[in-house]
């Protein structure tokens, strides 16, 4: 027997990755660790995954704990089963917000991260650590001019929001464990959006915000962008291939000790991106040259501006995003599994099509 457990349940990541993990694994046990007030909704997940795939019933103990928390708020007799048998931890929870405070972002990306590594450290010196799966994002980079490699991380790189800032602080933590000894693979994901399918997904921003500015609008869309807008890539990749790409590196060999950036290969420039969306949704892009710091101050300080626009400010830093993701050593080892990353063309049509048939779906993040 072995034990996996999931911070991060009953999110994204952790509801698509948790029986993907059981059904690799048929001895395995899963804990998911998921914070008091996220209980109910939790149940409700797992009652699904139960439904859907009645042969993973019973194989999984949700537990109260909050990662910020030495020991992560769990109870001694879980602890102690965790450490009582060999141990696999996807650590997925984090503050994925742009506009954070600084507090909340350094105590659970931060804090958080540490408090899962002790954890791994222990269960690495009693009956064994199989691996520590952690989620990282590619905007560890972030505003660094240039190409960033999978394994780059300390470059000197300016941050646009606390966000990257933390994730960057958390992914060294994770690093210095990794060349100690402990065995981690790092994921990187850019931008995630709805499936290359279904389009679903549970959120609605980033690139979220420029698409209903641009569906809001008339049979021509006003668009303001930066200069340079059609040399500045944006990167984003649909929440399949990250599933994909995880759930299958989780369980292969030669991810051990790597940093993997589940990046779009060749993503679509600013203008590009905006003139795709325009195009999925009828109209027609008109490019208004506008610097984002202008664009920025009037969200923020312009009343009424804010209000009509509907894109946070803090999004506004990745129309000049001036980092390129390097996925050469990735797009090899994904090969190796028989996963790939479709083009934005393939699955920018579903995502826009979700999007306009789900109103209901939100913005906000769990935290």
């Amino acid at each position: 027997m072995s034990a996996v457990l999931f911070t991060g349940f009953p999110g994204f990541l952790g509801s698509a990755l948790l029986p993907r993990t059981l059904r690799r694994d048929p001895d395995a046990r899963a804990v998911a660790l998921v914070q008091e007030r996220w209980l109910g909704r939790a149940r409700e997940a797992l009652a699904e995954i139960e439904r859907a795939e009645p042969a993973l019933a019973g194989r999984t103990d949700l537990v109260v704990g909050d990662i910020t928390t030495a020991g992560l708020g769990l109870d001694p007799a879980v602890t102690e089963r965790l450490l009582g048998e060999p141990l696999e931890i996807f650590h997925l929870a984090a503050v994925y917000d742009l506009s954070v405070a600084p507090r909340i972002a350094w105590t659970v990306n931060v804090d958080g991260t540490r408090h899962v590594v002790d954890l791994a450290w222990r269960a690495a010196a009693g009956a064994g650590l199989r691996r520590l799966q952690y989620v990282s994002t590619c905007y560890v980079s972030g505003r660094y001019d240039g190409l960033f490699y999978e394994d780059d991380l300390e470059l000197g790189q300016p941050f646009a929001n606390h966000y990257e800032h933390t994730k960057h602080e958390a992914e060294r933590v994770v690093a210095k464990a990794r060349d100690a000894g402990l065995p981690v693979t790092i994921y990187r994901p850019s931008v995630v959006v709805g499936d290359s399918t279904t389009g679903h997904t549970q959120k609605f921003d980033g690139p979220y915000y420029v698409l209903q500015l641009l569906l809001r609008q008339g049979s021509t869309a006003l668009m303001p962008l930066p200069t340079g807008a059609d040399r500045v890539a944006f990167n984003l990749v649909p929440s399949d291939f990250v599933v994909d790409g995880i759930a299958a590196l989780a369980g292969h060999d030669a991810a051990v000790g790597r940093t993997v950036a589940l990046a779009q290969p060749h993503p679509p420039s600013v203008t590009e991106m905006c003139e795709t969306f325009a195009d999925r949704g009828g109209r027609k892009l008109r490019v208004v040259p506008m610097p984002t710091s202008l664009a920025a101050f009037s969200i923020d300080h312009v009343p009424g501006v804010g209000r009509l626009f509907k894109v946070p400010s803090s999004t506004l830093d990745y129309l000049t995003h001036p980092t390129f993701y390097d996925t050469a050593a990735t797009t090899a080892l994904l090969a190796e599994v028989g996963v790939s990353c479709p083009s934005f063309a393939d699955h920018v049509g579903p995502m826009v099509e979700f999007f306009r048939s789900h109103p209901e779906v939100g913005s906000a993040a769990m935290v």
